[in-house]
């Protein structure tokens, strides 16, 4: 594996491969990303319907992390990850404008990408009456919570992310890269975390899926599911994700500097 100070170095490498990409290939990258983290969304909803509590949280856990294992081993562009960038864009080791760039694309593309698969599973009647009211009764709940609560689920979710991120580049197999990626994901999501992109696909099959399953909630709705849920968690990640990027480079990028 890479010590950590290599992954630092690494990482500035693929941060200016990142930003000088073409616009439209980040774009369909970031596509594929959002679609990756939706199907990952898809299945701990199956998984996980007919399960309460405890038990329903670990099952999700155990299978969500199919969505951040095929964005690293396939190189798709996730916005979350991507927070990472702010570091090298901070020292102007990148530009921040074309980091700026970056993420705009990404955010976008992950949404088109979790939309679409959204639509692909709600209309191709796959999922069970069970599975349809639990993909309704998450949105719900997400949207039922307060502005303060989905800020700081986000940042701890996305300070887990980009460790999951940070971790994976210091592995030099697939095997190890994928371990690296399962229990970072697995930590956040077990715990209630708040992940902006796998948000769009559960906010996008709850809102579709209540239209044809019945369901008495009064959260669910376009206006609270961008107020409470989706703005504040994708404003925790960008912080939980600076953080984590500044500490790192803080201490294994920059060091050498200061001593």
């Amino acid at each position: 594996m890479l010590k950590p100070s290599e992954v630092a170095s690494e990482y500035v490498g693929i941060a200016q491969g990142k930003v000088s990409m073409r616009w439209y290939k980040t774009l369909v990258l970031a596509v594929l990303a959002g679609a990756f983290i939706a199907f990952g969304g898809a299945a701990s909803t199956f998984a996980s319907a007919e399960m309460t509590g405890a038990t329903a949280r670990l099952v999700k856990g155990a299978v969500f992390p199919v969505g951040l294992m095929l964005v690293v081993i396939c190189g798709a562009e996730l916005f979350t990850g991507n927070c990472l960038l702010l570091a090298p864009a901070l020292s102007r080791e990148v530009k921040p404008t074309a980091t700026l760039k970056n993420l705009g694309l990404a955010y976008f593309g992950n949404l088109v990408g979790s939309i679409l698969i959204a639509v692909l599973v709600v209309f191709s009647h796959v999922m069970p009456e069970a599975v349809g009211i639990a993909a309704v009764n998450t949105a719900n709940a997400k949207c039922a919570m307060t502005f303060g609560d989905a800020l700081l689920r986000g940042i701890l979710c996305n300070m887990l992310v980009c460790l999951a991120v940070w971790a994976a580049m210091s592995s030099k197999s697939v095997p190890g890269k994928i371990l690296a990626v399962y229990l970072p994901v697995f930590t956040f999501v077990a715990c209630g975390f708040e992940h902006s992109i796998a948000n769009m696909y559960y906010l996008s099959a709850g809102l579709m899926e209540s239209a044809i399953t019945p369901f008495s909630g009064a959260s669910l709705n376009l206006g609270n599911s961008l107020v409470y849920c989706l703005i504040p968690s994708t404003i925790g990640n960008i912080i939980g994700g600076a953080a984590i990027a500044a500490a790192m480079f803080a201490v294994h990028k920059f060091k050498k500097k200061d001593e």
